[in-house]
């Protein structure tokens, strides 16, 4: 795999029948290596151990219900009081980031409002913090560390 705008993290990996895993440290189990999983797994261990996300507060590849259609956000991290402050989408590194994928995350954050929202392909990340009173969003240099 390519290597990513994130710091290098220490894997699992394992490989059975030409297939490729590596092991998932929020939903405990080994998932197919895909481009995307790749960076997904970046994130996780980025906002874990670079920026003080406790795990147990973070949540992966989830069915929300939107205008009755199911989609399936990529991350979120919780509040200890169970509000969604981080929303993060995770694009292949070949998927460029546009405002078609800005417009994604943006759907998705009107069912789940969260404060944060992040958005990466592992070569360029961008994090946004959203203002729902004026109805704006603010782009931050970093990812805030988890201080709530």
């Amino acid at each position: 795999m390519k290597s990513l705008c994130f710091p290098q993290y220490d894997f699992r990996f394992k490989s059975s029948e030409n297939t490729r895993y590596i092991f998932d440290i929020i939903r405990k189990k080994f998932v197919v290596l895909q481009p995307e999983e790749w960076v997904r797994q970046h994130v996780i261990h980025y906002l874990i151990q670079d920026k003080g996300y406790p795990k147990s507060l973070i949540n992966v590849e989830k069915t929300i219900r939107m205008h009755g259609l199911s989609k399936r956000y990529d991350l979120v991290v919780f509040s200890p009081l169970g509000q969604i402050v981080l929303l993060a989408e995770c694009k292949a590194p070949s998927v460029p980031i546009t405002q078609e994928t800005f417009d994604q995350i943006a759907r998705y954050n009107m069912a789940l409002r969260s404060s944060l929202l992040l958005l990466t392909n592992g070569k360029e990340m961008y994090c946004c913090e959203m203002d729902f009173e004026k109805e704006k969003y603010t782009f931050l240099d970093q990812v805030p560390d988890f201080s709530r």
